[in-house]
């Protein structure tokens, strides 16, 4: 299960425009139920493939921020409560534990002729999802504050927080930082970010044993604890999609967010004009200075549910075809980084692209791993808060680990 980002951006970014055109879809009948996440990108997907709909064919979409929590429980289910589940590099892996989702292989040769090497994910010889973008987490910053108070864009944790220190001490801002600090996902996804900047592995090679209780994990918490200081004391309610209405009010000026989130706060459709045009992208800061950016680089694409029919799995295969088109691709450059024929990166992959060219690292791609993710999300909060000390997070996030390794067979 690799993906090569490095690649893959440098790839697009020579390809020339081409494809064919996707006026008629072929479909004769059938049900598409598309499950995802909610941003533009996937919006922009969607409205595509549901261009497909007529008298004989079905497309609803759910874009929700719920999908991963819904996307297991939906697939179970026989027939699938959706035919589609969009899918990022961590999220596919409870789907193949389970038997979710079908091989694409046989869709790829008759309809996928659009698609390009990189964009096929190949899981034990067979191609179980399709690619269409990529993503990471990375750093907004308001480059007109910046530069009037004498501040260089900051490469590290200890930088941005002396910028926001600074812009705090001469009254420019009280809380000048915002980051998706809310318990679950996000929070463990921040944990993430920074330990993969370390350089150092999150479990023992070759094996599923836990390996972050240690002076880079410790000082991970550390940081992420430090950082809170320069936030809104509600910081823990704070998501991407959140951050958006708090920056274009002014109120921030230093921020980590979604690659994919990039094109809504500095395009033209910003509710804030003044403030987009002033917004500028940066790779994510490093936990020391020369590491590697704090961020997981990620590929979002598509799966096709096997509980339903053939009829649904094809037209379902078909419609998506349309989706990550790239007419559809064409009309949407700057909704993210994707990984579609004719790509050519735009002001709002600034910043995905600094993360790659600087070395961030791949989300780890193994079936263990979001198990440690979701230790981290319940185990954070309690000593960002104040309630405990690092050293009993650790314990703590180590012991619901092992718990659940255990019962899933990866620990003895």
């Amino acid at each position: 299960m690799k993906f090569t980002f490095k690649s893959t951006v440098a790839a697009c970014a020579l390809i020339a425009s081409s494809g064919a055109s996707w006026a008629d879809c072929g479909i004769e009948s059938g049900s598409v139920r598309i499950l995802s996440n909610d941003f533009e990108a996937l919006h922009a997907v969607a409205d595509a493939a549901a261009t497909c709909a007529s008298a004989t064919v079905e497309v609803t979409a759910n874009a929700t921020e719920e999908h991963k929590n819904l996307q297991v429980p939906a697939l179970t289910s026989n027939p699938a409560t959706y035919t589609v589940a969009v899918v990022a590099s961590n999220s596919i892996l409870p789907l193949l534990n389970d038997d979710l989702i079908r091989p694409l292989d046989d869709y790829v040769a008759k309809w996928g002729g659009q698609l390009q090497e990189n964009q096929l994910i190949r899981i034990d010889g067979k191609i179980m999802a399709i690619a269409f973008m990529a993503n990471a987490q990375h750093l907004f910053y308001r480059k007109d504050i910046l530069e009037a108070n004498g501040i260089a864009v900051p490469t590290t944790y200890a930088e941005m927080m002396a910028a926001a220190q600074k812009l705090h001490d001469a009254g420019v801002m009280d809380t000048p930082i915002a980051s998706s600090y809310m318990p679950g996902w996000n929070l463990a996804a921040e944990f993430v970010n920074s330990y993969l900047s370390t350089g150092n592995e999150f479990f023992v090679p070759g094996t599923a044993e836990l390996a972050i209780n240690n002076a880079d994990g410790l000082a991970v918490l550390e940081t992420m604890k430090a950082m809170t200081g320069y936030m809104y004391s509600d910081w823990a309610t704070y998501d991407a999609n959140s951050q958006k209405p708090v920056w274009e009010a002014g109120e921030i000026a230093l921020a980590i967010n979604w690659g994919s989130r990039a094109g809504a706060f500095i395009g033209d459709e910003s509710s804030a004009p003044d403030i987009a045009a002033q917004t500028a992208l940066a790779a994510a800061p490093a936990m020391s200075e020369g590491g590697l950016p704090s961020a997981a680089l990620w590929w979002d694409g598509f799966t096709i549910a096997k509980n339903i029919s053939d009829e649904d799995a094809e037209a379902s295969f078909r419609a998506m075809m349309v989706g990550v088109s790239p007419e559809m691709m064409a009309k949407h450059a700057d909704a993210a980084v994707w990984l579609i024929k004719g790509y050519e990166p735009t002001p709002a992959a600034v910043g995905v692209i600094a993360d790659v060219d600087q070395g961030a690292r791949p989300y780890p791609m193994v079936p263990y791993m979001g198990l440690l993710h979701t230790a981290l999300g319940d185990n954070l909060i309690e000593y960002l808060q104040g309630k405990e000390s690092a050293e009993q997070a650790m314990a703590d996030i180590t012991a619901a680990y092992n718990a659940a390794a255990t019962e899933a067979g990866y620990l003895k």
